[in-house]
C-alpha cells in the first residue's frame, strides 16, 4: 500500500518554510499532494491558479510530490485522494493550539485520518506567507525567504506601489 499525506495550505505564497516541510515529508511518504486551499476567510494576493503554478515550479525536483487545489472540507478531499495522512508544519507553540483543534475535529470526522506534525527548521521558525508579503510589498530582500520565482511573481504584483511614488 502506498503511503500519501497531504499538506494543506493556502500558500499566498509558498515560502522557504513551506518547501522545507515538504521535502522533509517526501522523505517520509510515498507521495506528498501539496493541496492548496480556496479559503473563503482569506483575501489573497495570488490567485489559486498562480499559487498552484509557483508551487509546481517550486517543487519541481521533489519527485514524489503532486500540487493540486480543492475546496470544501479537507477530509472529503484527503478521501478522493487515498490519502491516510494530514501533515501540518509548526513554526512555534502559538501554531500548535490551532493544529490541534483542526486535528481533533478532522479525527472526529475521520478517525482513520491521523495527523502528522513536523517542527519547521529553526531556520524558518520566524517565516510566514503574510511577513514574506509584507516585506516584499516595502521592496525588501526576500531572497532568502522564497524560491526565486516567487521573488519575480511577488515584484510583479507590488509594481504598482513602486509606480505610484
Amino acid at each position: 500500500m502506498t503511503a500519501i499525506a497531504v499538506y494543506p495550505g493556502s500558500f499566498d505564497p509558498v515560502t522557504n518554510g513551506h518547501l522545507d516541510i515538504i521535502e522533509r515529508s517526501a522523505k517520509v511518504f510515498d507521495k506528498v499532494v501539496v493541496a492548496v486551499l480556496h479559503n473563503r476567510n482569506k483575501v489573497p494576493l495570488f490567485s489559486v491558479e498562480e499559487r498552484v503554478a509557483m508551487l509546481k515550479e517550486s517543487t519541481a525536483y521533489i519527485s514524489n510530490t503532486e500540487v493540486d487545489s480543492f475546496n470544501g472540507l479537507l477530509i472529503d478531499y484527503i478521501r478522493e485522494k487515498n490519502a491516510r495522512t494530514i501533515v501540518r508544519g509548526l513554526r512555534a507553540v502559538s501554531d500548535f493550539e490551532y493544529e490541534m483543534q483542526a486535528a481533533s475535529i478532522n479525527r472526529k470526522l475521520d478517525p482513520d485520518i491521523e495527523t502528522f506534525f513536523m517542527m519547521t527548521n529553526n531556520q524558518y521558525s520566524y517565516l510566514s506567507s503574510s511577513i514574506v508579503k509584507e516585506v516584499a510589498k516595502y521592496e525588501a530582500n526576500v531572497q532568502d525567504l522564497v524560491p526565486a520565482s516567487v521573488q519575480k511573481a511577488l515584484r510583479q504584483k507590488y509594481s504598482h506601489l513602486t509606480d505610484e511614488k
